[in-house]
């Protein structure tokens, strides 16, 4: 006869030694929910996104050839995305004004931060295609990712977790409000 401990479900909520960070909505990146099937344009989030409110697809600026938005599993708090609106999925495929717009906005991306949040760094970078770590490989993505010294622990190498401590469409209301406020020097 299974007892109620053999079952994990029960132990759900049940208070013992360990601190729990109980992170469900992780379950919706690690089976791929909403991943585009194909990568027709149609599918495509970061096709999808502009036409949609800026609350609704966590759109923090839109450029004339890019755009800025929130990215939906961030490694960190501010965590944000430049895609070219055109569905291309190689860096050698854009163009020059995409290229250069692309560029501007991650700069401009690391100065609202640094206004907004502090980070002591970044990340910046685009994964080319599956193999290469790409979540959606079909569409071209700049990841640019605050950092703070301390900020990775034991959660992401042990348990595969990051506590990410702000909700996204905070992030992007307060990224977005300071988006203008900041010099652009673009």
């Amino acid at each position: 006869m299974e007892s109620q401990w053999e079952d994990g479900r029960a132990l759900a909520g049940v208070p013992d030694s360990f601190d729990r960070l109980w992170t469900p909505h992780r379950m919706a990146y690690i089976g791929g929910e909403s991943k585009p099937a194909t990568t027709d344009s149609k599918d495509c989030p970061f096709c999808v996104g502009p036409n949609r409110s800026d609350e609704d697809a966590l759109i923090v600026h839109r450029g004339k050839t890019a755009f800025v938005l929130m990215n939906l599993f961030p490694y960190n708090s501010g965590h944000v995305l430049i895609c070219p609106y055109r569905h291309v999925s190689d860096y050698t495929e854009i163009t020059v004004q995409e290229r250069d717009e692309i560029s501007a906005l991650t700069a401009r991306a690391m100065r609202v931060i640094r206004a907004v949040a502090s980070p002591q760094g970044f990340n910046l970078g685009m994964n080319q295609g599956d193999v290469a770590g790409a979540g959606i490989a079909a569409h071209l993505h700049q990841h640019v990712v605050p950092r703070w010294r301390g900020d990775a622990n034991f959660l992401p190498i042990i348990a595969r977790t990051k506590a990410v401590p702000e909700l996204l469409a905070d992030a992007r209301a307060r990224l977005a409000a300071a988006w203008d406020e900041v010099g652009s020097n673009c």
